[in-house]
């Protein structure tokens, strides 16, 4: 029988989420499979890896084939560096706990540029954060000296207004005081009778 390491596809729409396993090279994606060695969750930031490092390199060892993303994840995770490293104890050029120094030495490099990638991701992502309150800010600011000075001319038209009003109102009283008191029309006259 031969056999696939690949990804079988769970998780929901628009939310993949796959686990790594061993499965016959003619059974589909989603069939059946003979073991599940991790998981890989794509939809963090970096993506994130569950793998039985063991069962992996058992399986690498025994010849299963895995599918391209399958071996970049493999890669990543150090089965191909320490299948190559057991290659070299079998053939003599150094010992078991050589191999195991040079595969430990190894994983701690790979693990200090993943938590320098980190830390700079998240630098950036508190800079860029920093940046748009920044400009939320000034845009705030802009807004509220707009409405300030939207609301002192409403203020200023409005007191110009009460003034014209006010003044009307003086103009009217005065002109009302300055004219005659005319009397009522006298009766009018009655139409002459034939």
């Amino acid at each position: 029988m031969a056999t696939k390491i690949r990804l079988q596809r769970g998780g929901h729409k628009n939310y993949a989420f796959y686990r790594v396993v061993i499965a016959d090279s003619r059974a589909p994606r989603d069939g059946r499979f003979v073991e599940k060695i991790g998981t890989y969750n794509p939809n963090t930031k970096p993506s994130t890896v569950d793998l039985d490092f063991e069962r992996a390199l058992y399986w690498v060892e025994c010849g299963a084939q895995p599918t391209d993303t399958v071996r970049n994840i493999l890669k990543n995770e150090g089965v191909y560096m320490m299948k190559h490293l057991k290659g070299g104890v079998a053939k003599g050029a150094f010992d078991e706990a050589a191999c195991q120094q040079k595969f430990d030495a190894w994983k701690s490099g790979k693990d200090e540029k993943y938590a320098a990638m980190l830390s700079a991701t998240e630098k950036s992502r508190k800079e860029a954060a920093a940046k748009e309150l920044e400009q939320e800010k000034r845009a705030n600011e802009a807004m509220a000296k707009k409405v300030a000075e939207k609301n002192a001319e409403a203020a200023a038209a409005e007191a110009e207004v009460e003034a014209e009003a006010e003044a009307a109102a003086e103009e009217t009283a005065e002109n009302v005081e300055e004219a005659p008191v005319e009397a009522p029309a006298a009766e009018t006259e009655a139409p002459a009778e034939a």
